[in-house]
């Protein structure tokens, strides 16, 4: 039976408004609003959304290359998260990056296993994901990106005094 790895993120006893995250044994920083005027460094909550959705479909592409013994060298995954306009749904933009000695066949393949990804398929439920095979190191354009500060903001949660 498989064991459930649990997430927690609590405030730093050491640095009050600061969050860490825990997962087994690794320890990490959470970015974003530190409920007292401040911004905490570490990734916030939508850099570990894209962060996931990539590692899994990193994975993912690298599984199937090594089960159909195809000769991919190297994955990169980048993924950014970026607001629908109002009405309309959030989306991911991946940029996948496959090198090794490759046909057209077998990288059509392993895009079609980074669309599979478990990760993008709870995602997709609610947010649209957009693939695209990125032939270069760096695929990136720029775009208005979303901001969990900005997010918090609207939210309509009643004004809390933090401790």
């Amino acid at each position: 039976m498989t064991k459930i790895r649990e997430v927690v993120v609590a405030t730093d006893p050491t640095n009050h408004g600061a969050l860490i995250c825990q997962v087994g044994e690794s320890r990490f920083a959470v970015g974003g609003p530190d409920g007292i005027g401040h911004n905490s460094s570490g990734p916030n909550p939508y850099d570990l959304l894209s962060a996931s959705l990539a590692a899994c479909s990193a994975m993912s592409v690298r599984f199937e290359a090594q089960r159909q013994k195809l000769p991919l060298e190297r994955v990169k995954v980048g993924v950014s998260f970026h607001h629908g306009s109002r009405g309309e749904k959030d989306s991911f933009e991946r940029t996948v990056v496959l090198e090794g000695d490759l046909d057209a066949q077998q990288r059509t393949f392993l895009m079609e296993a980074a669309n599979l990804c478990p990760v993008g398929q709870i995602l997709g439920t609610g947010a649209d994901i957009t693939t695209r095979l990125d032939v270069t190191t760096s695929g990136h354009q720029e775009s208005p990106q979303a901001s969990y500060e900005d997010d918090l903001a609207l939210l309509p949660i009643p004004n809390i005094t933090p401790d």
